[in-house]
This record gives C-alpha cells, sequence and structure tokens, in this order.
C-alpha cells in the first residue's frame, strides 16, 4: 500500500471540499478500495472517509412512500430493516458478515461493479441517487462497466427507493466472491414491471425489456418461459459462457416472478 494522508469529516460539506484536493479519493465501506490499495492497484494521496458523516446514515420514509436510504449506510442495516422487503433480503445476501457490516449502500452504487447487487435493485425500482449537488434517476446514472453519472468530487449522500406491490431478487453466487455470477431483481409496480439483471453483461446493470414487457400483462413465469435472451453482450470467462449467462438470466427471472407472486 502507498502512503496517504487520512481524513474523516464530519458534515457533508467538509467532505466535498476534503475531496477538492488533489488526487483525493472517497472512502465508503472499503470493501472494494482497500484490497484495491493493498495490492497497489490504486493510489491517491488523500483518503477522505464517508462514515462520520451523521446526515449520511440511516433509513427513513418520505411522503412519496419511498424509502430513503443514506448514503453510508451499511448493507447490514439495509438488510435489518423491514420497510422494503425485497431490498432486505438482496442487502442480507451481500459477501459475508464481515462486508455486510463495513460495505455501504453508497459505496457500492459509487464503485458501480458490473457483478454487484444493488444497482440491479436501483434500476429494477427506478430508484432517486441524490448527491450533494443533483438528483439522478437510476436509468441515468448507470453506464457501463465501472461507469456512473457521478462527477469528480460528487458523492451520493441518499438513495430513495419507491417500494413495488411486490419483487424479488435471484442471486446465483460465485463462490469464491460471493458476488453474483448473475442476478435479477423483479418488481412490480402498479404501472408496470421492471426487470434489471446484473453479473451477465460487459455493459455493466441493465433492464431487461422483453421481460418487463411480458411481465406487464402477465406476471408468471409462463410470460418468461417464452423468451429468449441474446448472448451477444453477455460476460464470458472461465466462469461461465455468455450462453451460459443468457440462460441464468432467463431462469432467475422465472424464479424471481414465483417468489414475487
Amino acid at each position: 500500500m502507498y502512503n496517504f494522508e487520512f481524513t474523516k469529516p464530519t458534515t457533508i460539506a467538509d467532505a466535498v471540499s476534503a475531496l477538492a484536493q488533489e488526487e483525493a479519493q472517497a472512502l465508503g465501506g472499503g470493501q472494494t478500495l482497500l484490497p484495491t490499495m493493498k495490492q497497489r492497484l490504486a493510489q491517491m494521496d488523500v483518503l477522505v472517509s464517508l462514515n462520520g458523516i451523521s446526515d449520511m446514515v440511516g433509513i427513513c420514509g418520505d411522503d412519496d412512500g419511498r424509502v430513503c436510504i443514506g448514503g453510508a449506510t451499511t448493507h447490514a442495516a439495509v438488510a435489518a430493516d423491514g420497510r422494503y422487503p425485497g431490498l432486505a433480503s438482496l442487502a442480507g445476501r451481500i459477501g459475508d458478515p464481515a462486508v455486510r457490516n463495513r460495505g455501504t449502500i453508497g459505496g457500492s452504487l459509487a464503485n458501480n461493479d458490473p457483478s454487484a447487487c444493488y444497482p440491479a435493485a436501483a434500476l429494477a425500482s427506478n430508484a432517486t441517487i441524490v448527491t450533494n449537488t443533483r438528483e439522478i434517476a437510476a436509468d441515468d446514472y448507470f453506464q457501463g462497466m465501472f461507469e456512473t453519472a457521478l462527477e469528480d468530487g460528487e458523492i451520493i449522500t441518499e438513495v430513495r427507493f419507491p417500494v413495488p406491490e411486490a419483487s424479488n431478487y435471484q442471486k446465483f453466487v460465485q463462490p469464491a466472491s460471493r458476488f453474483a455470477l448473475v442476478g435479477v431483481f423483479v418488481a412490480k409496480f402498479s404501472d408496470g414491471v421492471r426487470v434489471a439483471v446484473t453479473g451477465a453483461s460487459s455493459d455493466g446493470v441493465f433492464r431487461w425489456a422483453e421481460a418487463e414487457a411480458a411481465l406487464s400483462g402477465d406476471f408468471s413465469k409462463a410470460a418468461v418461459d417464452a423468451l429468449a435472451v441474446p448472448e451477444g453482450d453477455m460476460i464470458a470467462d472461465l466462469h461461465g459462457t455468455a450462453a451460459y449467462r443468457a440462460h441464468l438470466v432467463k431462469v432467475l427471472t422465472g424464479r424471481a416472478v414465483e417468489a414475487a407472486a
């Protein structure tokens, strides 16, 4: 690990100011960043911890019926909150207990790992990612593998989740990493169904539009059985071929619908 300075601001304003320094990097739970630093694959002059900012920790509801989660809230806290059962179930299966008690929702969404769980939940739920400067719709936020709409110095302060009528997350676990080899989040709202897939595509998390259209008309596994998932953009590696991942997307979507219904 290279030498660096460490600062732990207590307000969002102080964090933004600290991040304005050259080669400064925000630190959430550190579950991705710290191992990368230990391997000397990442280097920064200043590490700005967001864990001391009380305004970024906690879960509440708003007047629109959304569940609002502070960016520095841990996976374990999300898993323990029952207001959005589908999201709580997802959070409870991230990594292991050590990861769930240190990792944060804001850190996960800011990193946007192509196999992370939260991006699927945010995209399927039509969540709003709130930063220190603006609000970003999930459809606009995710822009490819490890790519987001965040600008330099911008931090996720809150994530607002509309709560669907029914939801479920199905995850085919890669045993060594506990990431999703493929994960599918299905959310049924009064005006339609949203389906988001993680772990499968070289472009990162994506919505499966064909399944959304079919399920909005018939929320049943049978509606999914009639579909086919294109292999073109699927990841192919030592863990699974493109065809295997495409197959998993369909199977897990069907399971998610059955579980939600």
